[in-house]
């Protein structure tokens, strides 16, 4: 944290871009933008160039209670909760539609933002609309959706109906800021719960945009509240708050485990999308081409910015040679520069925090295993937080460099010779959000997928991300799962009714 994240609002102005003019930088609380009770904001910077490029609120304790306050008054006393799953549902459709209509504008912020490049942003955005299409119609069929339970004792009825949890507080990371955003706001919103979202202080702007897509599609006031700010200031603040009932966290692992024993003091519901470390296991009946295309698209999409990066390559070894040779000179020809300009596929990494971070990762990973390519910065690109592709090899299995998340464009590679020892490595990790395995025998392929211990397992590619199916991990990958009807149960309570159906007395007490 730099001096310059403590401005007073108004203290500099940071020109804006033509594309930037109409940014929404204020808290959006109980349906209106405004300033921190600080009165303080935080730069948000290009990782292209290290420039800033617009200042937005720096929410704390204080704007946390006033947005769970909201929050809870619109789930206690509002209509949301109470409107038919049809009518969420219309809101939800027309929250999607605004954000595809704005596809353009909002893939720009979100390079701008992040870094990525910007069809990268593109398919961000349109999955974002996509999202909230898709638990449009979740909501919808939540009406009459109640589940009549057969009893074994005559003169009673029970029913099992699904209820929203009530007020959500919501932690979401970097590398996918507005996608994020929706895995976590569509399905609270179908739900019928209220929410307050903290965007990472990093990435806040599209966050922020969907407070102005929630209020024009006609979202009651007070159910949707987002507060940007750091850490230490709003998101702690938010996983303590006594008024929060379910809290949603997307990031690492420390941080994940100290929000768990946070909620553990009220006993409030959690679901954690945490760390990965995750294999792909490449058998020598692979064609060559496929396995370098999908090692590449699992490790240097998104700059490697992505929890279930496939960044432990596993190679049989007949293969090995050839493919570590074609993976190399693939890896360097790959475009690197800002996300904004034509024909980059490597943008930076999303701050100068997380460069160094990743180069002292690659630094140690040198003492540890041999340097096939990459490790260092694009020579050119030293004004922005740039990463070259870097391809480590023949490391041993206890090297930290193989065990230890690194997120960002690194990939580890180590040749196997038996089914059974791949199956062992890819599985030897504390993690087990994903894993992935190549081959053109379907039947290995089903046998090592039933083999690995992940949530999420791809065969024959690597990364592929559909709203449609459960998204979450194994061991310390996290808690509960994203995207489907999964994702709606996080949001949801069961509730018994049972009814007694005879008029006499019941005969315990009156005789």
């Amino acid at each position: 944290m730099t001096d310059t994240t403590l401005l007073q609002a108004g203290d500099r102005t940071v020109p804006p871009t033509a594309d930037m003019v109409a940014l929404k930088t204020g808290l959006f609380i109980d349906g209106t933008y405004g300033p921190a009770v600080s009165g303080l904001c935080f730069e948000v910077i290009d990782p292209a160039n290290r420039q800033p490029f617009a200042q937005v609120a720096r929410g704390g304790a204080a704007d946390i209670d006033r947005a769970v306050a909201a929050a809870r008054r619109a789930f206690d006393d509002g209509p949301w909760p109470r409107m038919t799953g049809a009518e969420r549902g219309a809101v939800l459709r027309r929250m999607g539609d605004l954000i595809a209509a704005r596809r353009d504008e909002l893939a720009r912020i979100e390079v701008r933002d992040n870094g990525k490049p910007l069809p990268e942003a593109n398919w961000d955005i349109d999955d974002t609309a996509g999202v909230f299409h898709f638990y449009a119609d979740l909501a919808e069929g939540l009406d009459g959706a109640e589940q009549p339970i057969p009893l074994a004792m005559p003169s009673f009825t029970a029913k099992a109906v699904r209820e929203p949890i009530g007020v959500a507080g919501a932690i979401i990371p970097w590398n996918f800021p507005m996608l994020m955003a929706a895995w976590k706001v569509a399905p609270a919103l179908a739900a019928g719960c209220t929410m307050v979202l903290k965007p990472s202080e990093l990435t806040p702007l599209t966050a922020l945009e969907l407070g102005a897509i929630a209020a024009q599609a006609g979202l009651p006031a007070g159910v949707l509240n987002i507060v940007s700010g750091f850490g230490p200031e709003a998101g702690q603040p938010l996983t303590e708050h006594p008024g929060v009932d379910k809290l949603a966290f997307t990031g690492s692992v420390p941080t994940g485990a100290r929000i768990m024993a946070t909620a553990a003091r009220d006993i409030k519901a959690v679901s954690l999308e945490l760390g990965g470390k995750s294999p792909l296991v490449v058998f020598a009946d692979t064609p060559l081409d496929q396995a370098v295309e999908w090692i590449m698209f699992g490790i240097f999409w998104n700059q490697g910015e992505v929890c279930s990066a496939t960044s432990r390559v596993l190679v049989e070894q007949s293969i090995y040679e050839p493919l570590m040779a074609r993976l190399a000179d693939e890896a360097r020809k790959i475009t690197i520069g800002n996300g904004m300009t034509d024909g980059v596929l490597l943008g930076p990494l999303v701050s100068a925090e997380q460069q160094q971070k990743v180069l002292a990762a690659i630094e140690r990973g040198k003492t540890e295993a041999r340097l096939v390519c990459g490790g260092g910065v694009p020579e050119g690109l030293e004004d922005g937080c740039f990463v070259q592709p870097t391809i480590f090899a023949d490391m041993a299995e206890d090297a930290w460099i193989w065990r230890e998340e690194l997120f960002g464009p690194v990939v580890c590679v180590k040749p196997f010779a038996t089914e059974a020892e791949a199956i062992r490595l890819a599985n030897d990790s504390r993690f087990g959000l994903a894993a992935a395995v190549m081959s053109a025998d379907a039947a290995r392929c089903d046998r090592v997928a039933a083999a690995f211990r992940a949530g999420i397992v791809w065969i024959n590619c690597s990364q592929p991300t559909f709203t449609e199916a459960p998204w979450g991990g194994y061991k310390q990958s996290g808690i509960g799962r994203e995207l489907g009807r999964w994702g709606l149960d996080n949001y949801l309570e069961t509730k018994q009714i049972t009814r007694r159906t005879a008029t006499e007395p019941w005969g315990w007490y009156l005789k």
